[in-house]
């Protein structure tokens, strides 16, 4: 995390919490979160699968390493790896758990990096619909943070059957490739098994590649289709084998004795990437907060639509519980403070009251502007059902006051990392920097929900739809039918709108325990400090002209 400074604290007030911990409702308030946990701890299990049990003993006979343990042995020994889009796929058809790819973000020689790996004991690591939109959103991550990529590739390419959902969306894995090379942002692959067809044009499209001994192999197309379409018969060590890689072709840049060999060599890579200095001086001590994290289990009920103070989470989360407001008196339904998370000055937009007036709005577009001309990162943490309705609301110019604030986070240019806590619906999805507006980082607590509205309202919109409809066409309502359809839509509803769902779509970058609220957080501030923090500024613009 940064580095401390000479600097004891924050000047930044202490906010004291106005709860005390303890009591019926907190007591039940813990008691209500225990399935929540129990279904987010099942479905951890259920994504961190590699497979059968079958296949990995057939792989690990082999001696080859599982894909999590070759994602350890690359990082630090010390490192945190913060796992994206775990839940990519979950429970969908024509998917695989963790959507047959593990990536994140962990230290290599103390250099943050971007590790994917494919999970060869699932489909031999072939592709899905999946697996292409998460390593897509995997290199999207290491481009805008300028991360460098480290690769372990073992992979057949696409999964034929599902070719169609796939080939379209696949190309993008090797154009940001490319671009990457461009920009000067390194790649560097571990082969270590066979890699056929899209498989192939990971290590040749990365900038280093390092080939497993006797166990890498890179084809378009393997000894069976060679055979089908030219009538040689040849085997796959002849066709495409290490060595005939590192010396023949030159694909391979390193041929490794073994994969332990091979990790090593990855890392010696990092190593030598002639990278400038990460080190960030923070100008206070990251003292860790005043009041626990497990307290946010006993003061906010996981039934959303029960409002909590968000003020009580900040304290939680927030260096030694220390934040200064901004209008602490004016748009009260929205919070903005200043903080620092781990010695990382951030901007924090919270909602409060899950509603956002034109007063809201409007403060909150003011505090984006300020946060772009410190340079300062934005965090959003939302519980938002969206604007103010109702004439009042319109008279008083809801639309262009929230429009105002939908503009300030489009334009922003600061890092934004949102977590969904509760209610992400409408609009207000999009002014606390939902996934359309493109925050560096998006994670969502096990009880968030995200949709153009909450269930309940949605349905009751849609039943007043079929009865003026009803009514337009002269038509009786049946009453069973319309109850039975409503209850259905209503369900369908809450069944999309939830956080697996929303996450295994790759909404969002993962689910979260809010406990590990705060620790997410740094090592995403951490992160987003790679490449240089830049606000949007009048004055910034005018000298890009």
């Amino acid at each position: 995390m940064a580095v401390q400074s000479a600097y004891p604290q924050s000047t930044y007030p202490v906010v004291q919490s106005s709860v005390k911990v303890g009591g019926h409702q907190h007591e039940e308030n813990v008691k209500n979160w225990q399935p929540v946990l129990d279904r987010f701890s099942t479905a951890l299990v259920e994504v961190s699968s590699e497979g059968k049990r079958s296949a990995l003993d057939r792989h690990t006979t082999r001696g080859q390493l599982l894909a999590r343990d070759r994602i350890a042995l690359v990082l630090d020994t010390d490192s945190p790896f913060l796992e994206i889009g775990a839940f990519a796929g979950y429970n969908l058809p024509d998917s695989t758990p963790c959507a047959s790819m593990i990536g994140g973000m962990g230290l290599i020689h103390d250099r943050p990096c971007l590790v994917l790996s494919h999970i060869p004991t699932q489909s031999g690591g072939a592709w899905n619909e999946y697996t292409v939109m998460k390593q897509n959103r995997l290199t999207a991550i290491a481009m805008e943070n300028d991360l460098p990529i480290v690769g372990l590739v073992q992979s057949a390419g696409v999964f034929l059957p599902y070719q169609f959902k796939v080939f379209h969306k696949g190309g993008t894995i090797f154009h940001d490739l490319s671009v990457r090379t461009q920009k000067g942002q390194p790649s560097c692959a571990v082969v270590f098994g066979s890699c056929t067809a899209g498989g192939a044009y990971h290590p040749a499209l990365s900038d280093y590649s390092i080939f497993v001994k006797d166990q890498a192999q890179v084809f378009l197309a393997g000894p069976p289709l060679v055979k089908m379409a030219t009538g040689e018969v040849i085997g796959a060590e002849e066709l495409g084998g290490a060595k005939v890689h590192a010396q023949l072709t030159g694909l391979a840049d390193q041929m490794a004795e073994d994969e332990f060999d091979a990790i090593r060599k990855a890392r010696d890579w990092v190593a030598s990437l002639h990278l400038r200095s990460l080190e960030y001086v923070s100008p206070i001590a990251a003292l860790p907060p005043r009041y626990s994290a497990e307290d946010l289990l006993s003061i906010i009920d996981p039934d959303i639509r029960k409002a909590f103070d968000m003020r009580e989470v900040l304290i939680r989360i927030v260096d030694d519980s220390r934040f200064l407001d901004f209008k602490p008196e004016f748009g009260r339904n929205l919070t903005t403070a200043w903080a620092s998370i781990f010695g990382h000055r951030v901007g924090i937009i919270a909602n409060q009251t899950p509603v956002i007036n034109a007063d809201e709005a409007r403060k909150g577009a003011q505090f984006i502007k300020m946060c772009n001309q410190q340079d300062t990162p934005i965090l959003f943490l939302q519980n938002v059902t969206g604007f103010m309705v109702g004439s009042k609301a319109e008279h008083g110019s809801i639309i262009k006051s929230g429009a105002q604030m939908v503009s300030a986070v489009s334009t922003s240019t600061v890092p934004h990392i949102s977590i969904i806590m509760g209610a992400s619906y409408g609009a207000g999805n999009y002014a606390m920097c939902g996934r359309s507006f493109k925050p560096r980082f998006l994670f969502t607590w096990p009880i968030g929900r995200c949709s153009v509205m909450g269930p309940d309202q949605l349905a009751g919109v849609m039943e007043q739809v079929q009865r003026a409809s009803a009514q337009t066409q002269g038509r009786d309502v049946d009453e069973a039918e319309l109850s039975a359809k409503t209850q259905q839509f209503r369900d369908e509803v809450l069944r999309d709108s939830e956080s697996y769902t929303t996450s295994a779509a790759l909404h969002d970058d993962g689910i979260i325990d809010p406990r590990d609220t705060r620790e997410i957080l740094g090592i995403c501030l951490e992160v987003v400090r790679v490449p240089n923090v830049e606000g949007a500024t009048a004055h910034r613009m005018l000298a890009r002209l």
